[in-house]
């Protein structure tokens, strides 16, 4: 039993010893932004597309790459009205498809778009890196990841591999997803990733008729959370009908409606 201990304690000293693994620079990419949440459904893909468009549309000398890194639950592809398969470079290297201005990969292209992704997580987590490594990204000025949600391995893998300039946190304000949302950044500050900012999302419906405002998943709720981490508030994302209607139809607003308040 003790010489078992001995052996257990050594191989905890060798793991401990080899620390965080190295970062690597994407090739071709100068700085990595990524959207994340700690809870699905939020509306985190919706902002990292439109997030992508707008980086675009502010500076047109800019280049701009977009990366769905949710394996599981690829949304890209139609929210950025994307379809087919990847050509090969010369090197074997995936070519993104592109769309307004924006390079874009997912693991939608790979597979059909009905077909379910039943992996365990080491084929997960070799997929992520296929798609971090083996795109032929061009030159970039900027590589939007929009992440899957929660604080798992896709995450940290892509946190500790990866230079990240910075990472944006969506939530809306309702409690359930702010605790979520504060374990996301929680997650990234142990991992060095410097957070931007929060945005909250769906903060407030408008009635389309009589104008009247209600705060359906409650007020203000990102705000104290950013408050109480020290964070800034990037920006109130309203529950429109036209952003969830745009980016289902691969037309996301930053693009079809560019004048909007949303």
């Amino acid at each position: 039993s003790s010489t078992r201990d001995e052996v257990l304690r050594d191989k905890r000293a060798q793991i401990l010893s080899r620390g965080l693994p190295k970062q690597k620079p994407i090739e071709g990419v100068k700085q990595v932004l990524v959207l994340a949440s700690g809870k699905g459904g939020v509306g985190k893909s919706t902002t990292a597309v439109n997030i992508a468009l707008a980086l675009a549309a502010n500076d047109s000398t800019k280049e701009v790459g977009l990366l769905d890194a949710d394996i599981y639950g690829p949304s890209i592809p139609k929210m950025m009205n994307l379809k087919g398969n990847p050509e090969l470079t010369p090197k074997k290297l995936m070519r993104p498809l592109k769309n307004y201005g924006i390079a874009c990969m997912s693991m939608g292209f790979l597979i059909e778009e009905t077909a379910p992704v039943v992996w365990r997580g080491l084929m997960v987590m070799s997929a992520v890196e296929k798609l971090l490594r083996q795109v032929d990204w061009g030159q970039l000025d900027y590589l939007v990841i929009d992440m899957p949600p929660g604080t798992g391995d896709v995450q940290l893998s892509v946190s500790q591999n990866v230079p990240i300039a910075g990472a944006v946190i969506v939530s809306t304000p309702q409690d359930i997803a702010l605790l979520d949302a504060r374990k996301g950044a929680e997650m990234f500050k142990k991992v060095h990733v410097p957070v931007l900012g929060l945005v909250q999302n769906m903060s407030v419906f408008q009635c389309p008729k009589c104008k009247h405002e209600t705060h359906i998943f409650g007020a203000g709720g990102v705000r104290d959370l950013a408050k109480s981490l020290g964070l800034d508030i990037l920006g109130d994302i309203p529950l429109h009908v036209n952003i969830r209607e745009m980016c289902d139809s691969g037309q996301p607003v930053v693009i079809s409606q560019p004048q909007s308040d949303a």
